[in-house]
């Protein structure tokens, strides 16, 4: 039942937005219990963002929800993680995203709640 929305200032191709949601499907297994499985994953490309009062340089910002309590060492390698995948996949320095965790306690699929 993890979310991730990815909202960045780069163009994202085809080829990029498939490679991007596999690497965010590995790296949401960085939280026990979660896999690819039910994740869903939102890519939001050519967003207009300022950074520090900067909109010169590519940003980006990442939302992940997850039913259940957020674990805050998972959350940390996860950041890595994502750090790691959108400067390899869109040439995004780590100093210019940021990561955002939610937990919720309600979650619903397929006409019912988890």
């Amino acid at each position: 039942m993890p979310y991730i929305n990815l909202k960045t200032t780069k163009k994202v191709t085809d080829e990029k937005c498939v490679a991007i949601k596999a690497a965010f499907g590995k790296a949401i297994e960085c939280f026990p219990g979660k896999n690819e499985a039910y994740l869903m994953v939102c890519i939001e490309d050519e967003r207009k963002l300022w950074f520090a009062g900067d909109d010169s340089r590519d940003s980006a910002v990442v939302d992940v929800q997850l039913l259940g309590a957020v674990n805050p060492s998972a959350s940390n390698d996860m950041t890595a993680e994502i750090c790691n995948i959108l400067e390899n996949e869109l040439g995004i320095s780590p100093a210019r995203i940021y990561v955002k965790y939610e937990g919720y306690d309600d979650w619903g699929w397929n006409g019912r709640n988890f």
